[in-house]
């Protein structure tokens, strides 16, 4: 059977995992209409995900659909999760980008389309919520041009509007679909003949200036070239194709599942080669394993290829959200759950005989901590094995121990992210926590460098001693931390120059300022000297680390801090009392735009000034405003 392995991306509330319970239902995968506002949803099944009402764990599900099996994979929406997109983006061919029909593109929605482009996983787009009032497919295929920066391709024309929304004419078929109890398809309604020729004509000119075939065939495009046009360009990325619909009133779902098969990739044909996959989630005793190469079946023995070490495949497991199936084998493309494996996320597992390493998703750095304890000092141990758990589980989670005041500190991607990691230590464990208040993690820059610092690193204490000397120049950078050698005629061989750069690494855990981690400089090594007998790589390492520490302590240092970018949508009447709030939490207003009776405001806040802004807003607008943020990155204190 072909395969299709998919996600489904979206802005919060745009949707998504309605569209996921209708590809279910649609596909016979579940027999009930599961709803997001009752709690009973196959993919947001956890119990925090149903108070929440929110999508806050990647959830696994398969069906078929014209003789392929769709793997799907629903992700969070919310910001603070978006490190569980980032894992599942790892493995995935395709995705269906979710957006609302009057928002049109909103902040996370354009986060998640980002993500998506850094793995080149090609994309289509479903406007959902057609029927709301406000409803307008055009304005939002503008928006996927403008904030997005691609050509969308519109190869839908609504039937009806807002509440009167039916159906959709398909523009390469030129035919009408509408739903009542069922899909119909039957011709063109008369009052729309005009409009839908114009449409079509007007995509086929979009397409014909980013395809040579369409171009050639222009006055008399065939459904087949068109077709096989746009599958081109979405598999290049120069454009996406936009269908329509309404995923809570069952419309547009079965064009929407023809579109992944006509338009997604499949995955690449390697079952013949040695197995290889890759874990991108770790949750429980379930470990998520995609499937690059080969085939694996129960029983066979795999390399974890970075821990250099074997296992035995247990049972291999089809996921269907919190229900599983044993199936005897999988292979290249699929996306399964082995149960009791010890690989964690990121990690390779490949055939013993011919290991291999594939590149691990990206987890990006914590920048929310709140200190944790146990309420008893008995259940101490308990809650470290439960926090190292949760690490495992979520590699955007960090746990360290705070040397000043002894706490230990819990980091994540915001404060819905820890909230969620410390009701699972409560739920899953029944331990009883204290939290801490929230805390940013700072970050230290060079703003003016120190150039020629001459570093000798010199130990005897009986037997092989230690020399090691190093001179570095060190000077602002971008972003990140970079290193280069400058050194000429051998004076530092190859080796102690990689040890040296291991060094400086290390320096960057701790700043001369507050003890905050180190970004935003260049390091070059301009000249060093070696000992014949008690030079190594790690009197190297060691003469980098202590150099860079002392570079830091004479160059000018200044303290960075992180902000958001905060969205806010609220009535016209009650704007002025939000942008004083905004302005008293340092907030710098970057744009407004007027939205059916609201304003929605943009805004640049520290993320430390957020905290409890929920409330403040709820208060401030009795309960109508709403808000979302981004990471917009770190500034100057």
């Amino acid at each position: 059977m072909r395969i299709r392995n998919i996600g489904i991306l979206a802005h919060v509330d745009a949707g998504k995992t309605t569209v996921t319970e209708r590809i279910l239902y649609l596909t016979g995968a579940t027999h009930k209409r599961g709803e997001v506002h009752d709690g009973t949803t196959v993919t947001d099944f956890d119990p925090q995900e149903r108070e929440r009402g929110i999508t806050i764990f990647a959830a696994a599900v398969s069906c078929d659909w014209a003789d392929h099996r769709v793997n799907l994979i629903d992700t969070p929406g919310h910001v603070d999760f978006a490190d569980e997109v980032e894992r599942s983006l790892r493995v995935l061919d395709g995705a269906i980008a979710v957006f609302d029909a009057v928002a049109g593109v909103e902040p996370q929605s354009e986060s998640v389309w980002r993500q998506a482009d850094r793995y080149g996983v090609p994309k289509i787009a479903f406007v959902n919520k057609l029927d709301r009032a406000g409803a307008d497919l055009d304005a939002a295929a503008a928006s996927i041009r403008d904030r997005l920066d691609v050509v969308p391709l519109v190869v839908q024309l609504p039937i009806g509007r807002e509440d009167g929304f039916t159906g959709v004419v398909d523009l390469l078929r030129m035919r009408a679909l509408t739903w009542g109890d069922a899909l119909e398809e039957g011709p063109v309604p008369a009052e729309l003949a005009d409009e839908a020729l114009k449409r079509r004509r007007l995509l086929e000119e979009a397409v014909a200036e980013l395809h040579p075939a369409v171009l050639e065939e222009l006055g008399a495009v065939s459904d087949a070239t068109l077709a096989s046009a746009l599958r081109d360009l979405t598999l290049q990325g120069a454009a996406v194709v936009v269908l329509c619909g309404s995923a809570y009133r069952n419309r547009g779902i079965e064009p929407l599942l023809d579109a992944v098969v006509a338009y997604l990739p499949a995955p690449r044909d390697a079952v013949a080669e040695p197995f290889a996959a890759l874990v991108f989630k770790v949750a429980g005793r379930l470990t998520f394993v995609r499937v690059y190469a080969g085939t694996l079946g129960k029983g066979d023995t795999v390399l974890d290829a970075a821990a250099g070490r074997t296992e035995r495949v247990g049972r291999i497991l089809r996921v269907q959200a919190d229900r599983h199936t044993e199936v005897r084998r999988a292979v290249a493309g699929d996306i399964v759950a082995l149960a009791g494996s010890k690989a964690r996320t990121g990690a390779t597992l490949c055939a013993p005989e011919k290991p291999v390493l594939l590149e691990p998703p990206v987890v990006a750095d914590p920048v929310v901590s709140v200190a944790v304890e146990a309420r008893s000092g008995t259940e101490a141990g308990r809650l470290a094995s439960a926090l190292a758990r949760l690490v495992e589980e979520d590699p955007s989670l960090a746990v360290r121990n705070d040397a000043e005041t002894g706490q230990t500190l819990l980091s994540g991607m915001g404060e819905l992210h820890l909230e969620v990691a410390v009701e699972k230590i409560r739920r899953a464990h029944g331990l009883a926590v204290g939290v801490g208040r929230p805390q940013v993690s700072f970050r230290e820059t060079v703003v003016r460098g120190a150039p020629g610092l001459l570093y000798r690193h010199v130990k005897q204490d009986g037997g092989a001693g230690q020399y090691a000397h190093v001179v570095l120049d060190v000077e602002p950078h971008p972003e990140g931390f970079a290193f280069r050698s400058a050194v000429t005629g051998g004076r530092v061989p190859r080796e102690y120059v990689r040890a040296v750069e291991a060094g400086c690494r290390d320096a960057l855990s701790s700043g001369p300022l507050g003890g905050h981690p180190v970004t935003g400089l260049l390091v070059t090594l301009t000249d060093g000297a070696t000992h014949p007998k008690d030079s190594s790589e790690l009197a190297f390492r060691t003469a980098g680390r202590l150099a860079l520490r002392e570079a830091l302590g004479r160059c000018v240092m200044a303290v960075l801090e992180p902000v958001v970018e905060v969205t806010v949508t609220v009535p016209d009447s009650m704007v002025g009392g939000v942008l004083g709030d905004l302005a008293a939490r340092r907030g710098q207003v970057s744009g407004s735009v007027a939205r059916g009776g609201a304003l929605v405001v943009t805004a640049v806040v520290p993320l430390a000034e957020v905290f409890g802004y929920a409330t403040s807003l709820r208060s401030r607008t009795q309960g109508r405003g709403t808000f979302t943020t981004r990471p917009a990155g770190y500034v100057l204190i």
